[in-house]
């Protein structure tokens, strides 16, 4: 990924639109007098890429990189960097598929800031993502150096020089997002520890309680239908010993009949008896009437007897309470015996537990104390290697021990080159008489050489230049190609500003939202005023129109009630919308013979509203509910021929706004919020069919570029061979054509005279 394009506008002294081409693949240099902007170039190079320390950049806010400061008029600064992504194995993530990329940050009055990404609004966040997936770490401190760096950058510790590598290599952002990752971690295992706290403090506790409560319940329930069971046998058994009991009371109540036939031939018989008894009994009563006026003993033996009863039942009573309370205080008995029994087991337990966890924090403490003595051990020797100085003070040299290795190592070096240096001396003084005789004969050989490397050179040169000329590709036509994509390039970008442009003015029919999860964006349609498209010559009936339809502009279309409903739900909608799901709105319409009926009237100077707008053929159900009901007119008087005719009785619009209803409200006057707002959809539209138009272009242009890309692969290799092979010859004639042998026997003879 390297740099294609940098555009410039309303950045500190660049106010009106500067584009920046031709960057060369591997080193680029700015170059100019004082004052000329250099500078600017290389802030506004580190400001689109995102960096936030705005001293490199010479400023001390947003509002030192605007032109003047804003006060000439320009109150926008905006940089964009074209990038070259044809090198798919260093493309950024995600990024793969994009042959470039463009990336825009723009600042404004008062405190606007934002980026674009291919044309989009992106976070700050996802473009130093992006940054940074190609090892380039913006707000790394040695990302721009700036002048008298480099003293201090030679200056620098060990410790600090690794550091820039580490930023230049691209591996210090790591450890950044690994210490920012560790500090996450941490707060997520407190937030763990907290939550596991109230696990095993209130809720476990509660699980348990809950737990016993449902098997106490579930042993209630199956005990309910033990009962319900045992219950119903019994019912049966019932039924069936009844039956059996009634057989039996039948046959029984015949006997009984029996005995009744006979006892009434006894009871015939013992009437008489009865007669004869009474008549005794009245005679025994007045014996006994006679014997209580005597003395009345009789009466105070029975008193005796009754009083005898009642002590004896009350007796009774108390013994029955005595044994049920003897056995209620058993079985208390026994179960106390049986807690205590429990609650012995429970301590014995959780006594062995305790020693056992005693136990291991013992040799736990052991272990970390061990250890810390290693650590403190292991620190004072690392800080005796890397300082030479021990944390105890015992050894206070200044160089240290690295200092005297330095030293030992830099005298040892020091007599290793003095001894080559030697070596090389005695050498050159053994060869140099050899190379003073047989100087003669290598210079001949030399210009020999030279001569057929050139002849070599001049046919390699003309070989290369018979294959350029074939390949079927010239300077020409890359240029012209190379043109025409720099064109198609900046047209397309004039075009994204114009229609971004465009949507600002359009803020209110813009529709962000999440799409929830397995969701089909496809499904929503968008507003309805984004989906109508008008005519040139409907353009004077944009005002009707948007009269006719009036807040149903801002309705979201979408494909049924489900899309709809997994919006307002899971959307993450930031304002109210109201939305139309097309499977279930009901179509507005005009019936047939009353079109006719009005064109007979008016004579084509009222148009059903529905007529009058483009649409996709997806969204007929909704345009027919915004338009479909409504008569435009061109005056009042035809809107008022159609509305309060009896035979018609529409809803009417006239070309300035007004609004008849049959029931005779009118409405109109002053141009509503949305006036105009049809106008500048179509003026989207057209920005981006146009834009579409000339991407189209480029896909054309380009794909000619890929058809053609291996010819021009060739032509570049043979031009790169060609200037190689050029400069290559230039340079051995100019060695041979400088007379190196004249040279060499003038040294020989100066040599000789002195």
């Amino acid at each position: 990924m390297r740099i294609e394009e940098l555009v410039l506008e309303g950045f500190k002294s660049y106010p009106v639109r500067t584009q920046i081409t031709g960057w060369d693949p591997s080193f680029n240099a700015i170059t100019g007098l004082n004052g000329s902007g250099k500078s600017n170039i290389l802030d506004a190079i580190a400001f689109v890429l995102g960096i936030t320390n705005m001293s490199v950049m010479r400023a001390a806010n947003q509002q030192d990189l605007i032109y003047k400061r804003g006060q000439a008029g320009v109150t926008k600064a905006s940089v964009t960097i074209v990038f070259d992504n044809s090198d798919r194995s260093k493309s950024p993530l995600g990024l793969e598929d994009q042959k470039q990329i463009t990336v825009t940050r723009q600042v404004a009055l008062p405190n606007v800031s934002k980026y674009l990404l291919n044309g989009h609004k992106a976070p700050q966040q996802t473009i130093q993502n992006l940054f940074q997936s190609v090892q380039l770490n913006i707000n790394n401190p040695n990302f721009v150096i700036m002048q008298g760096r480099i003293t201090k950058v030679l200056n620098m510790k060990p410790q600090e020089i690794l550091g820039m590598v580490e930023e230049a290599a691209g591996t210090r952002m790591f450890e950044d997002r690994k210490d920012k990752a560790k500090k996450t971690m941490a707060k997520k295992e407190k937030r763990v520890d907290e939550i596991t706290a109230v696990l095993q403090e209130e809720i476990a506790p509660k699980l348990d309680k809950l737990r016993k409560e449902k098997k106490a319940f579930l042993d209630y329930q199956k005990a309910v239908e033990q009962l319900e069971l045992l219950g119903k046998k019994l019912h049966a058994l019932e039924w069936h010993d009844a039956k059996q009991r009634v057989d039996s009371k039948e046959k029984e109540a015949e006997q009984k009949r029996e005995e009744v036939r006979t006892r009434q031939d006894e009871k015939k018989k013992g009437t008489r008896d009865l007669k004869a008894a009474e008549e005794d009994a009245a005679e025994v009563q007045k014996k006994k009437d006679a014997e209580m006026r005597k003395g009345g003993k009789l009466s105070k033996l029975e008193g005796d007897v009754v009083e005898l009863d009642k002590e004896l039942t009350k007796l009774r009573t108390q013994v029955q309470l005595k044994e049920s309370s003897i056995m209620d205080d058993d079985k208390s008995t026994e179960n106390a015996k049986d807690e205590i029994r429990r609650l012995e087991a429970s301590l014995a337990q959780q006594q062995t537990e305790v020693e056992k966890i005693t136990a291991e924090h013992t040799t736990v403490k052991d272990v970390h104390s061990k250890i810390q003595q290693k650590l403190t051990s292991d620190e004072e020797l690392l800080q005796s290697l890397l300082t030479g100085l021990s944390s105890n003070r015992t050894n206070t040299n200044g160089g240290g021990y690295l200092g005297q290795i330095a030293e030992a190592r830099a005298r040892g070096a020091q007599a290793r080159a003095e001894e080559e240096q030697s070596r090389i001396t005695l050498s050159m003084q053994e060869k140099d008489l050899k190379d003073r005789q047989n100087r003669w004969k290598e210079v001949e050989r030399d210009a020999g050489e030279g001569k057929r490397r050139i002849q070599a050179l001049k046919t390699d040169l003309e070989r290369y230049r018979r294959q350029a000329e074939k390949c079927g590709w010239n300077r020409e036509m890359e240029e012209t190609f190379e043109s025409q994509l720099r064109d198609l390039k900046a047209l397309i970008r004039q075009l994204i500003d114009r229609r971004d442009y465009v949507k600002q003015n359009l803020g209110g029919l813009d529709f962000d939202y999440q799409a929830p999860p397995n969701f089909d964006r496809q499904n929503v349609k968008g507003r309805l005023a984004t989906l109508v498209s008008l005519a040139k010559g409907n353009y004077n009936k944009a005002a009707a129109l948007e009269a006719t339809a009036g807040g149903r502009l801002y309705n979201v279309v979408v494909k049924d009630e489900k899309v709809g409903k997994d919006l307002l739900t899971n959307g993450n909608l930031r304002k109210k919308v109201t939305v139309i799901p097309l499977n279930q709105i009901q179509p507005s319409s005009v019936p047939p013979q009353k079109v006719s009926r009005v064109e007979q009237l008016v004579a084509g100077k009222a148009k059903v509203a529905l007529s009058l707008v483009g649409y996709p053929d997806e969204v007929k159900n909704a345009m027919a509910y915004a338009f479909g009901s409504t008569f435009v007119c061109e005056d009042a008087q035809t809107a008022k021929t159609v509305t309060f005719n009896k035979e018609i009785g529409a809803r009417t619009v006239t070309l300035e706004g007004d609004v008849y209803e049959p029931s005779g409200t009118l409405s109109g006057g002053s141009a509503s919020q949305s006036s105009g707002v049809l106008l500048r959809v179509q003026e989207l539209i057209e920005a981006e069919a146009k834009l579409a138009d000339v991407q189209g272009l480029l896909v054309v242009h380009e794909t000619d570029g890929e058809k053609n890309r291996k010819k021009r692969e060739d032509w570049k290799a043979l031009e790169r061979q060609i200037e190689m092979k050029e400069h290559e010859l230039q340079l051995l004639e100019r060695q041979v054509g400088g007379s190196t042998a004249g040279r060499v026997r003038f040294c020989a003879s100066h040599s000789q005279a002195s």
